[in-house]
């Protein structure tokens, strides 16, 4: 029997059309070279409802970044119909919040599940390439670019000159990933909040697929002084079960032999996808890259975390050992802050709620992220 025609989608195709009325038919932005000053501020995300308000926008942009990263659930599409797929990338065009942005700085984006197309899908989703080809064509990827030509939506540039480089590494962690493994049972209330997945420990079992390991080990060895490796799901974790790199150990693993193999300085790592914030640190002997990892989770940019205790307080214990500081689950969005003219530059990762005020902060100097025995090239 035929599905009936989602609500939304006739209302979704109006204000579509309105948003290409006033803007063009792709994101101006996502077309036009970047330029050679430094990059300072950065702003990130994760996890939009594309048929809510999106009043974050406002304090997201006060924030003058030069570039904003989605990091996933950039709109939670869930179908194998490609109409609603795009049908709800449009609902997102159309928000004012989000135009907005695109007329106040650059935008590159990498998807997790819900606009990859389902939840928790990995290698098997079967409209992974239509997915795809949909998602450049919301951001404004050119026709003829490289990155319509290979599997997945991984994709990196380097910004700003000689000296105060920033490498963007956008990792694609849907379209290769090898199925999941169920079977994790919950302790005792109060022991922390645990999800349902427990480690695939399969050799075979990939989250990148070898080309684009082959391809992140080669990015790693351009020259950058500052690296944000994003990534749609959580890395450093390993204790929470639900979705995460924990859950294919050996490629948690790969990851840091692959950035201490390079002697990449400077890597930062920012997620998304938990519908909390909250920042973390792998000290420099159990990373095993001469020096700390950083990793920065914000989400979500709408959709606040849906778990509330018996007294309707937002919150929960979820365990996590590399946890440094709170966790925060209302609306957020990320902002990585670069001083450039400090002599030892200094990094900010920082948290803002949705009005913009500072709820979580880091401070990193350069000196800081570097491997212990650096190539002069480096």
């Amino acid at each position: 029997m035929r599905n009936r025609t989602p609500w939304w989608r006739p209302w979704g195709l109006f204000i579509a059309a309105i948003a290409i009325w006033n803007q063009g038919s792709g994101p101006a932005h996502a077309q036009q070279p970047f330029a050679a000053e430094p990059l300072s501020r950065v702003a990130f995300g994760s996890c939009a409802k594309q048929d809510k308000p999106q009043l974050i926008w406002d304090a997201v942009i006060e924030t003058k970044p030069q570039l904003f990263l989605f990091l996933g659930d950039n709109i939670y599409g869930d179908t194998q119909d490609m109409q609603v797929l795009r049908d709800k990338w449009n609902l997102l065009g159309a928000q004012p919040g989000y135009q907005r942005l695109k007329e106040t700085c650059r935008i590159l984006a990498t998807w997790d599940d819900h606009d990859y197309g389902a939840n928790d899908a990995g290698a098997d989703y079967p409209k992974k390439h239509e997915s795809q080809q949909i998602f450049h064509d919301f951001f404004g990827v050119p026709e003829d670019s490289p990155r319509r030509k290979h599997e997945g939506v991984y994709h990196a540039q380097v910004f700003g000159p000689l000296g105060k480089r920033v490498q963007i590494m956008l990792l694609d962690v849907r379209y290769f990933r090898s199925p999941l493994v169920k079977g994790f049972k919950p302790g005792e209330p109060g022991d922390g909040y645990r999800g349902v997945y427990l480690p695939n420990d399969d050799p075979a079992a990939t989250i990148l697929g070898e080309a684009q390991w082959k391809w992140l080990a080669e990015q790693l060895r351009l020259p950058a002084e500052l690296r944000l490796i994003c990534s749609g799901t959580q890395i450093l974790p390993d204790e929470h079960g639900s979705e995460c790199w924990a859950n294919f150990p050996r490629e948690r693993k790969r990851l840091f032999q692959t950035i201490r193999e390079s002697q990449a300085k400077g890597v930062v790592l920012l997620s998304g996808d938990r519908h909390l914030a909250e920042v973390m640190k792998l000290g420099p002997e159990e990373a095993g890259i001469g020096y700390p990892l950083v990793e920065v989770t914000s989400s979500s940019l709408n959709a606040p975390s849906g778990n509330v205790t018996k007294a309707g307080v937002r919150f929960a214990n979820e365990i996590n050992r590399y946890r440094v500081g709170l966790t925060y689950f209302d609306i957020n969005f990320g902002n990585v802050l670069i001083d450039w003219e400090q002599a030892d530059p200094l990094v900010r990762v920082q948290i803002r709620e949705e009005q913009g005020q500072v709820v979580l902060q880091q401070r990193i100097l350069l000196s800081q992220l570097q491997p212990s025995q650096p190539p002069a090239n480096k």
